[in-house]
């Protein structure tokens, strides 16, 4: 039986929104891969839209309007559970060091170094003053998640913890399942709320940020709580609880899914607490623990809808999770049940990450740009005279899509973007590849890269580049069918399979190359394999139905040119799908031999973005891809062991 709503992630986002859509009558399921694990639990539950000093106006309204919801919000949890939030009005003190901190914070509440000391009492002498902000507060973020769960468990909500959920499955711009470790699921309608996991499923840009935390508490002998309100310090809070511990917060470090306590961190963390208020150095410590918040580049959340219509999207809330769990939960509710869209949703979509990037120039728009060299043809002269022994050439067709050139380029490795934008005009090619981990992680050299070619005009060609198993370029592989829809490619299914686990050669993995190919497959990819130039494997990679094969002529980015020719020639002849030479190549003259052999396509990336002028170069790799086609059309004259005059003896004069 399928819900009404599939909502995949289990943090106060997801549990939130599932508890909203129950109350207006939806059958909701929540999928959660590990509930002690979000990060919810590993917040400090500030809510705190005035003491951040919030930026940018869109968000700054956003956090305040769900702060004025979680008086009523909370009751109604309580109500519904039976327990206690935790939820504290409390107010929360700036405190500064210096003058520089007046001027820093957009409070109408100023403490003098007096009032400051009179109204909290404790703090270091180093205290000059501090911004005082009433509104703001708090909530028990583990109390929170876990009647979060109770309320929705209690309302019908089918909750389901240790789901992995591994892929969506799209037809036609719309999502009909996941694939999870448990089987396939299926709803009406998705949300994506997976918090840091987010770019694991599609192409989000977001990342994890590690937070480590502990926890103290007031010894025995202190009878009243010497901290009552939040504490909001440079590079440091200090959140008091009721129960009387108090919560010290918190690293922020980009190190990926990276576990575990460090010395450093915690010792970051207690030096700065206890400069800003000392008798914390006598209070015992009770915990450590960590967690990963979601992050974008811009530190704003994505909320609204997607590439697909029936998929919503509520991630990326990095430090404001708990802040903006009940009007994420109210607005998206909204959004799916009576697809009314609040204006200041537009602030958060998606797209934003993908619009043209003032700091790039698009392609195909400024010529001047293209001084250095003079434009080539974007396809390849149309070949039109009968050949002896090879009929008149066609387009190159790939799992049944058109392509006119047969010059592949990459995207890595350039000097800048404008320089790979140059060369990609100049090489003419209609194919690019696009290594999706390294655009995902916004990795040097790819940061804007999705937003700075013009993806009407070229063909994507996702790469599962520096995926070491099967099971990773699978899911690599996903992620960039993803990436391409995102980017209006709706049926764009093609991915460049790379399985090199060897770091030193980076030679491709048989035996993992050609078991990723067969589940790629079956799952409707036409993969365009990269293998060792061994005609057993490319038969294998054939039968299980590839789009073509991709030998590789010498060692990535080595430069050495054709060393496995004999090979190649072997694939090429047996080949009924297309051959594209791949990796080694270092010069048009190679180029040209590469296609006199009856390659189908050359793909050439370190040989352009390395040349001394990329542009120039992959001009003139366009046209040795060219030059070495039409030889191959025509036929080589044969070769003979003796020499033989151009010009024939007969009707010469003689004497």
């Amino acid at each position: 039986m399928t819900s009404d709503v599939l909502i995949i992630g289990g943090g106060a986002i997801g549990l939130s929104l599932s508890v909203e859509l129950k109350l207006r009558g939806a059958s909701v399921t929540l999928l959660c891969r590990d509930f002690q694990a979000a990060s919810t639990q590993a917040a400090a539950g500030m809510l705190a839209p005035d003491a951040e000093n919030i930026a940018n106006e869109a968000m700054r309204l956003l956090c305040r309007r769900s702060r004025a919801l979680y008086p009523e919000w909370t009751d109604k949890l309580e109500q519904l559970t039976g327990l206690n939030t935790g939820y504290w009005p409390c107010g929360i003190l700036a405190p500064v060091y210096d003058a520089l901190g007046i001027t820093t914070h957009q409070s109408p509440y100023w403490l003098d170094q007096a009032a400051i000391h009179q109204y909290q009492s404790g703090l270091t002498p180093e205290v000059v003053g501090g911004w005082w902000y009433p509104e703001d507060g708090q909530v028990d973020n583990r109390a929170l998640a876990h009647i979060l769960w109770t309320a929705a468990q209690s309302l019908g909500v089918q909750l389901k913890d240790q789901v992995k959920v591994e892929a969506f499955l799209q037809q036609q711009g719309e999502v009909i399942g996941v694939r999870t470790n448990m089987g396939i699921i299926r709803a009406a309608h998705y949300v994506l709320a997976t918090g840091a996991w987010s770019s694991e499923l599609l192409p989000l840009p977001v990342r994890p940020r590690k937070g480590q935390m502990l926890r103290v508490g007031v010894p025995e002998f202190i009878p009243e709580l010497p901290l009552t309100r939040v504490l909001f310090g440079d590079k440091i809070y200090i959140v008091p609880r009721r129960n009387r511990s108090i919560i010290i917060g918190a690293t922020s470090e980009d190190v990926g899914f990276t576990p575990h306590n460090t010395p450093a961190g915690i010792q970051t963390l207690l030096q700065q607490a206890i400069r800003l208020y000392p008798q914390l150095q006598d209070y015992p410590i009770q915990e450590y623990w960590w967690g990963f918040r979601p992050a974008t580049p811009d530190e704003l959340p994505i909320l609204g809808g997607s590439h697909c219509q029936n998929l919503t999207l509520a991630t990326g809330h990095y430090r404001n999770g708990i802040l903006l769990a009940p009007i994420t939960a109210a607005l998206i509710a909204d959004l799916i049940c009576h697809q009314k869209s609040d204006p200041i949703l537009s602030n958060f979509h998606y797209s934003r990450f993908h619009s043209q990037s003032s700091t790039f120039t698009p392609m195909f728009t400024h010529p001047a740009n293209f001084s250095q060299v003079s434009h080539s043809p974007s396809s390849p002269p149309a070949i039109e005279h009968q050949t002896n022994g090879r009929s008149t050439d066609s387009p190159l067709v790939i799992a049944g899509k058109t392509f006119q050139s047969r010059l592949m380029t990459g995207t890595g490795k350039y000097g800048s973007i404008p320089e790979m934008q140059q060369s990609i005009l100049a090489s003419g090619c209609q194919i690019v590849t696009v290594a999706v981990r390294r655009v995902q992680t916004q990795a040097p050299g790819h940061e804007g890269l999705a937003a700075a070619l013009d993806w009407t005009k070229i063909w994507m060609l996702p790469n599962t580049a520096g995926c070491e198993t099967a099971e990773e370029a699978i899911r690599v592989a996903r992620l960039g069918r993803e990436m391409a829809k995102l980017l209006g490619q709706e049926d764009n299914n093609f991915v460049k399979l790379e399985v090199i686990p060897d770091p030193k050669y980076l030679l491709p993995d048989p035996i993992g190359t050609l078991q990723a190919a067969e589940q790629l497959v079956k799952e409707g990819f036409a993969v365009l394999p990269y293998i060792n130039a061994d005609p057993m494997l490319a038969q294998r990679l054939e039968d299980v139905g590839c789009a073509t094969v991709m030998p590789l002529a010498s060692p990535i980015g080595s430069g050495q040119g054709l060393k496995t020719t004999a090979n190649i020639q072997i694939i090429i002849e047996n080949a009924r799908i297309p051959v594209v030479v791949d990796a080694g190549i270092g010069s048009p003259s190679e180029a040209a031999q590469a296609m006199e052999l009856g390659a189908d396509a050359l793909l050439i990336n370190s040989a352009i973005a390395l040349s001394q002028n990329p542009p120039a170069m992959a001009q003139a790799m366009n046209l040795a891809t060219v030059a070495g086609r039409l030889a191959y059309l025509a036929g080589r004259m044969p070769l003979k062991t003796y020499a033989s005059a151009s010009s024939p003896l007969t009707g010469t004069i003689t004497n």
